[in-house]
């Protein structure tokens, strides 16, 4: 009995140096990857601090940027808007101005002296803030700027030049507020090539 107890000790005697060998063994393990390398170390902690720098520097140009572009096209929807107000003015002159009962009125010259006046205001006031019209008559059709909305026949322009403006376009700064509606040149047709397709035909 007593030689069972004792064997049942030196086991568990046996176990627990097992485990404090073990134990030592990862403390000694820990403390060499630690102690191994200092330098390893101080690079990755250099590596990291350099990466949030230049993250804090991409988040502080990218903050700037939309500060900038809020300040300088803060009023886009506002500016397109008010807009309308320009085209309600051109429309109201030329119901007016194809009254047959208002036409050659000392009345109606004074409405639309007066309709010009307030035009002239609003232009003058979008320009001051950096809403200004696109200038496009007699310049070749630009996808960027131009819309064409019809073809007019003018051997007289190259074809593809702006002949018309349908609707007055806007640029806010460096960016489109509202393209121009415009009718465009093309080459007239001539008589002898329509014969001779129609006699083909």
């Amino acid at each position: 009995m007593e030689k069972e107890e004792s064997l049942e000790q030196k086991d568990q005697t046996q176990a627990h140096s097992d485990e404090s060998v073990k134990n030592e063994d990862q403390t000694k393990q820990n403390v060499e990857k630690e102690e191994v390398s200092p330098e390893n170390k101080i690079k990755e902690l250099e590596d990291k601090l350099t990466r949030t720098f230049a993250e804090m520097e991409n988040q502080r140009r990218r903050f700037e940027k939309e500060k900038d572009d809020a300040f300088d096209y803060g009023g886009f929807s506002f500016a397109k808007e008010a807009l309308n107000l320009i085209d309600n003015l051109e429309r109201s002159k030329l119901i007016l101005e194809s009254d047959e009962i208002l036409k050659d009125t000392e009345a109606l010259k004074k409405t639309l002296e007066h309709l010009n006046v307030i035009n002239k205001d609003l232009i003058s006031i979008f320009t001051k803030n950096n809403i200004k019209p696109i200038d496009c008559l007699n310049k070749k059709l630009d996808p960027n700027l131009h819309q064409a909305m019809m073809e007019i026949e003018d051997d007289q322009k190259e074809a593809g030049t702006i002949v018309q403006e349908v609707q007055k376009g806007f640029m806010i700064k460096d960016r489109l507020l509202r393209p121009s509606l415009v009718g465009v040149s093309k080459k007239l047709e001539k008589k002898d090539q329509k014969d001779e397709e129609n006699k083909e035909n």
